[in-house]
């Protein structure tokens, strides 16, 4: 029979409709355009002191561990134009325990900021989900709202359990929000997510060769990230007596004593460092050494978590950047009818939110030495891959970066120019064949929350796969 073939509304001919739709315009074709369930769900109405807004945003846990009761909190701000045709990007911070929401989605690339009160958000000019859909993942478990049941989870993560982790979450989200299959699909961070973001591009890399794409990954950035233990180590080093913050005496001892190449650091290496942060840094705020520093938050126990963090520096486990502004988050997001609005803490988790989580840094189990490796092994598979570096952060400075990313040795398709932002140089950059670096001039180690229409312009530049302007 041949008259089922002119109804639209035949199996068939709607199912191969769907297929075309999806791989021709990242449209979801859902039967009879229901919504899974699952997604209506995690629809957010609106959060309390919201300003209102015209894009929608979802926000919920995926379950990765159904075992040890593992599960990871997530949040998407969609684009605020033509989200069905913009790129996905999944966004992570380090620590090792920061959380995206924290920082990615408060104070950096999200839509809102919290005021000083913590009763209301206010919008971000530069946000980032005006060019692409924003997926904040707080990781791992154990990080801000998501959790484990298994007490035990949380003295054994490193960078392998989170990559897979990670894997596991973007399969089953995808199910969930299955208008995001075969969407391009970008992942960025910062700091020790200069571990998180290859480490899962190459976990997602590896799974495309065996499976459908529907996670269809085009590239990945970071920021001021943490890449190479010794490369990191001497740049940091040199950091900090290029700018002045410690003396020459000093730099001469941490090089003689440190040997950034080893994982272990000696009781000389130690001291040289202690000297150095306790009596010639100063109280500066060491993420970004030009601006002021939370002054409520100076006292002798931070200053031993200062020590604590930049000896850890040195062997390469980075915390997260703790401005006042943390403080606002941590008022908000543990505010009941917030958590209700996100639907988070839907178990009543026995502590309170926290933009870092101590126990996470302090038990880390495996950190990889480098990730150069995995670089080159995405360099060649063809992705795009830019590295920036905000120049004021002395924890994972621009220095670091640059010895890090020379020891590559890439040919150099675009020398080295100054880019620009609204008519004032940017930063600078360099254009390698497989990967782009650039600095962001006057910002810190978050470098949207410092530079946020410098770091704007990046992403739009990222995104569009062109070089940064030169004029």
């Amino acid at each position: 029979m041949m008259a089922s073939q002119t109804k639209p509304h035949h199996p068939l001919l709607f199912f191969f409709l769907c297929l075309l739709m999806i791989f021709s315009t990242n449209f979801s074709c859902m039967v009879n355009g229901a919504v899974p369930k699952e997604q209506e769900q995690d629809q957010i109405s609106s959060l309390p002191g919201q300003p209102p807004v015209t894009f929608s945003q979802f926000s919920g846990y995926v379950t990765v561990n159904k075992q040890h009761g593992r599960a990871l909190f997530y949040w998407l701000t969609e684009s605020t134009t033509s989200p069905h045709n913009k790129p996905l990007l999944l966004w992570l911070n380090g620590g090792p325990g920061c959380s995206s929401v924290a920082y990615g989605a408060s104070e950096e690339i999200g839509p809102f900021r919290i005021n000083k009160n913590g009763t209301s958000l206010y919008l971000n000019k530069y946000t980032w989900n005006r060019e692409a859909n924003i997926l904040f993942l707080e990781s791992p478990a154990g990080v801000g709202f998501s959790y484990t049941n298994t007490s035990s989870d949380l003295k054994t993560f490193g960078d392998k359990r989170t990559a897979q982790d990670a894997l596991i979450f973007l399969i089953r989200w995808m199910s969930r929000f299955p208008q995001y299959k075969y969407r391009e699909f970008y992942i960025a961070g910062e700091s020790y997510a200069g571990h998180y973001v290859p480490q899962l591009a190459k976990k997602v890399h590896d799974y495309n060769k065996k499976n459908p794409h529907i996670i269809n990954l085009k590239g990945f950035m970071v920021g001021n990230a943490v890449t190479d233990d010794q490369y990191d180590g001497v740049g940091t080093v040199t950091y900090w007596w290029s700018h002045s913050l410690i003396s020459d005496k000093s730099y001469k001892s941490i090089l003689k004593h440190c040997n950034f190449a080893d994982r272990n650091t000696s009781r000389k290496c130690d001291s040289a460092v202690q000297y150095a942060l306790h009596n010639e840094f100063g109280n500066i705020d060491q993420y970004s050494i030009y601006t002021p520093s939370c002054t409520a938050s100076r006292n002798d126990t931070v200053k031993q978590q200062q020590y604590a963090r930049f000896k850890s520096t040195i062997l390469h486990r980075v915390s997260g950047y703790d401005p006042c502004t943390e403080n606002y988050a941590e008022k908000f997001y543990n505010r009941r009818d917030v958590q209700k609005a996100l639907h988070a803490n839907v178990t009543n988790i026995p502590y309170k939110w926290t933009a870092c989580s101590d126990v996470l840094f302090v038990d880390w189990k495996d950190s990889e030495f480098s990730v150069l490796p995995i670089y080159k092994e995405l360099i060649a598979a063809g992705l795009r891959i830019w590295v920036f570096s905000g120049d004021t952060d002395s924890v994972v400075p621009v220095t670091a970066t640059r010895f890090s990313i020379s020891h590559l040795n890439l040919t150099i398709k675009t020398h080295w120019y100054p880019w620009y932002s609204n008519g004032q140089v940017g930063g600078w950059t360099e254009v390698y064949d497989g990967l782009t670096f650039a600095t962001v001039r006057g910002a810190g180690h978050e470098v949207p929350l410092f530079q946020p229409e410098r770091a704007y312009t990046l992403f739009r530049s990222f995104l569009a796969g062109r070089k940064l302007p030169k004029s």
